[in-house]
């Protein structure tokens, strides 16, 4: 969920995402390598900071197989088909190794590898990466979705991507797309994780015409085959956004409206670990290092902390 140019995410949850006219020709993206170096953290307790290159970051993924870290910049407003979007590649130690790695996308969010493939959330389409050429591989058009937001990748490949605005859930396979599940109980979700057999899910709560929410949301499972909902937090708790895995049983949980990073236990308990400002998007986690990178979108910065 997105600070910047948040008025203009309000517009799309009340008229969805409209087709690209006929006259309009997708933007190819392109390779472009420009390389930089991670900028010391200022005035705060950051490991290290990027601001270099990075516009609206919306999500960071660690793809631990190749030794990247990829961002999806918006670049942009969050709902326009303005092909100012793009992907940054960052090796570990937070250096800009390619700003603007793979360009021309609209505004893409989410971020999953899954065998040398990235996969991304762009609008109502889910397109992929060729991660070794650097080149999009595939383009799922998903028909009636509102706002696809982030990604996860099953065991199998299934590709499961959340549209918060739709409170659906999608199932993309072989190039095909199917509802995974819909409607109020899987509580308007943003974030998304594969763990063995069950998909975990960030809830953002039914939002009002200003996007706020009377309930926030909660973290709960879905079954990849029955689809029973399990509840993580028995108590709704935020307007969560990222979550990944603590290597605890617990999960690294972040909190977009109100700048929270949180840690919830096995026992379903969250306990604020960091505040920071509004913007807290789809951070990533390395559990080994105990490190938390967060892209800050209303700074236009993605930094790491330790905790």
């Amino acid at each position: 969920m997105i600070r910047r140019g948040f008025l203009l995410f309000l517009v799309i949850a009340v008229a969805g995402c409209s087709s690209t006219p006929d006259n309009q020709k997708a933007v190819q993206p392109q390779v472009s390598p420009a390389p930089s170096t991670a900028t010391p953290a200022a005035q705060d307790d950051a490991k290290w900071a990027v601001t270099e290159g990075i516009n609206a970051p919306e999500s960071v993924y660690v793809d631990t197989e190749d030794g990247f870290i990829f961002v999806s910049n918006i670049g942009g407003a969050p709902d326009q088909r303005d092909g100012n979007g793009y992907i940054s590649k960052l090796s570990t130690d937070g250096k800009v190794i390619a700003a603007q790695w793979v360009s021309g996308f609209n505004a893409p969010k989410g971020l999953r590898s899954y065998k040398g493939t990235l996969w991304t959330a762009d609008l109502d389409e889910v397109d992929s990466i060729d991660i070794a050429s650097g080149k999009v591989a595939s383009r799922v058009k998903i028909d009636g979705a509102k706002f696809l937001n982030d990604v996860a990748c099953g065991p199998d490949g299934t590709v499961y991507v959340s549209d918060t605005v739709g409170s659906r859930i999608y199932a993309v396979k072989n190039g095909k797309a199917s509802v995974f599940a819909e409607g109020d109980d899987i509580e308007y979700p943003n974030g998304l994780l594969v763990e063995g057999d069950k998909l975990v899910v960030a809830g953002w709560g039914k939002p009002e015409a200003d996007f706020t929410t009377k309930v926030p949301g909660r973290l709960f499972t879905l079954d990849l085959k029955t689809k029973k909902k399990t509840l993580i937090t028995p108590e709704p708790f935020g307007n969560t956004d990222g979550i990944e895995s603590d290597g605890q049983g617990g999960y690294i949980v972040s909190d977009y409206m109100a700048g929270k990073l949180m840690r919830v236990g096995a026992d379903g308990k969250a306990t604020v670990v960091k505040q920071l400002k509004q913007g807290t998007a789809d951070i990533a986690y390395v559990p080994s290092q105990k490190l938390v990178i967060v892209p800050q979108m209303s700074e236009n910065k993605i930094a790491a902390y330790t905790f």
